[in-house]
């Protein structure tokens, strides 16, 4: 019996709400688990929610302080202590391509407790992962357990609109976070993985509310349009700024900063069309990089936008930060981008891209020292580079 294989084939058969069921039974005969929980975390990446709970409704765990949270915050498998009924919880990050979706929690006895088992087990918490995202086209049961309260209508809108929070592949890896989580209405990030290229987009729509979130929504999608035929940025952004501006006569526009880079080569191209902004940490140093300011998507008809260069090397690390971060101002008129946010890039300097954006936007919190219902942004890219040109 090969009983990674048997799950496998168990869950692309079993209906797309049921996964943690189904994984549930088979590992109980095929391991002897005592108990098996699924733990997804938040929209807003404090909590873990617990999935289908066997034995009835159960609290959500700290993502920072449990022994589930130091499995996600690692992305290795940790085992708790062992009981008094000779049995021990074991935590398996379920993660898809990068994106850190929660945490399989198996109960096992001692006995089954084998460098063979915690293999297979490990997998399983990938291919649990994989048939999620799959899952996710049919059914609302997942996205229900990712929510402490409930989203606003605009931040639904917001984060249907946005692809994973995190993802790696040998060149680079992102992290991206949005806040407040349930309450978004005007900030997205997008991206795009190539063969030879890396698409990002950082955009801001003007307003509040539904009418921000509409006029992101029109943004985004007008930009993926274009991406999607293949044009360049500075034609991308054209195409975006003729959209809105048709939609709404200049009335309302929408600040955006494009990025494409060239995987062989870690040069990019960058198009500044409002007030997103880009931070570099290069070593021990921390710099914004300066870029020709252009006119924001929307403002007039026809505006035309130039492409500039830049290069990336291996090591760095760039930030792309909203108003809602730079611009923050603590109780005594300090903005964060003055010595906050420089700050916040070296303390996080050792962690990895997909941890950066929630721990700057704790940093924020705290420099903030109040709540606002202004958006804040954060997207992280860690550039490694092609090997092939790292040697």
């Amino acid at each position: 019996m090969n009983a990674p294989t048997d799950i496998e084939r168990a869950l692309r058969a079993a209906p797309p709400y049921a996964l943690v069921e189904t994984v549930r039974d088979i590992l109980a005969k095929s391991y002897g688990a005592l108990s098996v929980q699924l733990l997804l975390a938040d929209y807003g990446m404090t909590v873990l929610n617990p999935v289908d709970a066997a034995d009835g409704p159960a609290q959500p765990l700290s993502l920072h302080n449990s022994a589930p949270g130091r499995a996600f915050g690692s992305q290795r498998p940790h085992q708790g202590r062992t009981g008094s009924d000779d049995a021990a919880d074991h935590y398996f990050p379920v993660t898809v391509r990068g994106e850190r979706l929660g945490i399989l929690t198996v109960r096992l006895p001692s006995a089954r407790s084998t460098p063979q088992i915690m293999d297979d087990l490990t997998h399983v918490a990938d291919l649990l992962g994989h048939e999620i995202v799959v899952a996710e086209r049919d059914t609302d049961h997942y996205q229900r357990a990712r929510r402490t309260t409930r989203l606003t209508l605009a931040a639904e809108m917001q984060w249907q609109l946005l692809p994973a929070r995190s993802f790696t592949t040998a060149e680079y890896a992102i992290g991206a976070q949005l806040e407040p989580a349930y309450a978004i209405h005007g900030d997205n990030f997008d991206w795009a993985a190539e063969g030879d290229q890396l698409s990002v987009a950082v955009t801001n729509g003007m307003g509040e509310g539904i009418r921000a979130s509409l006029l992101t929504n029109l943004a985004v999608n007008a930009l993926r349009n274009a991406r999607r035929a293949g044009i360049g940025i500075a034609d991308q952004a054209a195409l975006a700024d003729q959209a809105i501006y048709d939609q709404h006569r200049g009335a309302a526009h929408v600040s955006t900063l494009l990025l494409r880079f060239d995987l062989p080569t870690g040069s990019v191209e960058a198009v500044d069309a409002g007030s997103p902004q880009l931070w570099r940490l290069r070593g021990r140093t921390v710099t914004r990089v300066a870029l020709e300011a252009q006119l924001p998507l929307g403002m007039f008809e026809e505006s035309q936008y130039a492409v500039q260069h830049l290069q990336a090397r291996p090591g760095d690390r760039l930030l792309l930060v909203s108003d809602g971060v730079y611009d923050a101002v603590s109780p005594l008129g300090e903005m964060f981008a003055e010595r906050g946010l420089p700050r916040a890039v070296l303390a996080t300097r050792l962690l990895p891209a997909a941890a950066v954006p929630g721990a700057v936007l704790r940093e924020l919190a705290e420099h903030r020292a109040s709540d606002t219902l202004d958006d804040a942004l954060v997207m992280c890219i860690d550039w490694f580079g092609r090997p092939d040109a790292r040697s």
